[in-house]
């Protein structure tokens, strides 16, 4: 990298953050920029928050110009408020940070220092995780355990949603116009120089989080039917499994009944059969149907997003 000085973009994703906002500004506007020869440039991407976020927001881009705010005209989603905060973005490099103020930004340098070292995108894996219930921690494991094993996008193994892309890999982004998928899926995907650096996922300074447990199901569902055939494949599977098990089961009934002379008989077990069955193909077609929802809604050429307001773009 040229040793002149550079533009770093934070991109901030913000929903009802007003607790911790004001905070996570000073943290990282207090990070020794002129040591690292790096101009910041802050942009927030305000997902429609209910509460003071926009307020507070617009006061600090009030006050500092260097401060960028976009809102959302309804709440799109985390991932998009971050893809949104990267098209609009003008650094070399850009930092994806959440607003809870459970990623460090005291972090950014070592980021900085793998990216001047020729990675185009440089990953905060999670060495540890403070102040998370148990039963949080067992579904993420679970998700990036199915990831790593049936995805073509293995993610680092512990996780990792705080990182810094190159302008390369911006640029890519802003080419790829998918709406339901996952964000750091798909820069995984795009490959280039990757590194990791390690750090302690913090507690959340205030407020609730509202990653509530729907948006992780959806989020999985979006990360497997867009970086993975194992659903399509599960299906053909289970059919297969259930036709030869019919073929099986229809020979015995038919041998017996030919050499024993035992009749046809069971009512119960031929209504547990078809209900196993009928279940299981619903479950395929619904597979089926969540990728065929997703080309048809691609297809319809909807905006990821819709930006309400922007101050100091």
């Amino acid at each position: 990298m040229s040793e002149e000085t550079q533009t770093l973009s934070i991109v901030v994703a913000a929903f009802n953050e007003e607790g911790n906002l004001p905070l996570l500004y000073g943290r990282v506007r207090a990070v020794d920029w002129a040591a690292l020869r790096l101009k910041p440039e802050f942009v927030f991407v305000d997902d429609h928050s209910r509460d003071r976020t926009p307020e507070i927001l617009a006061d600090l881009a009030a006050k500092d110009p260097l401060v960028k705010v976009l809102r959302f005209s309804k709440n799109f989603g985390s991932h998009k408020a971050f893809t949104a905060g990267l098209e609009h973005c003008s650094g070399d490099a850009a930092v994806i940070l959440a607003a809870d103020l459970q990623d460090p930004p005291e972090s950014i340098p070592e980021l900085v220092e793998k990216w001047r070292s020729g990675a185009k995108v440089v990953w905060a894996v999670r060495a540890r995780r403070e102040g998370e219930s148990a039963a949080t921690k067992v579904l993420s494991r679970l998700y990036y355990f199915l990831m790593r094993r049936f995805s073509d996008v293995p993610p680092p193994v512990q996780g990792a949603d705080f990182l810094l892309v190159d302008r390369r890999v911006i640029d890519e982004i802003r080419a790829a116009p998918e709406k339901h998928t996952s964000l750091l899926s798909l820069i995984q995907w795009m490959g280039f120089d990757q590194a990791e650096v390690a750090y302690t996922k913090g507690a959340r300074h205030s407020g609730r989080s509202n990653w509530t447990l729907r948006k992780k199901i959806k989020l999985a569902v979006d990360s497997f039917v867009s970086f993975s055939y194992a659903p399509v494949r599960l299906a053909s599977a289970c059919g297969l499994l259930f036709a030869f098990s019919g073929f099986l089961y229809a020979a015995v009934i038919a041998i017996r009944a030919i050499t024993v002379d035992v009749p046809v008989q069971g009512w119960s077990s031929l209504m547990c059969v078809l209900l196993i069955v009928s279940g299981v193909q619903l479950v395929m077609l619904g597979i089926l149907g969540e990728y065929l929802w997703r080309t048809f809604d691609e297809a319809r050429g909807r905006p990821r997003y819709i930006v309400e307001k922007r101050i100091n773009l």
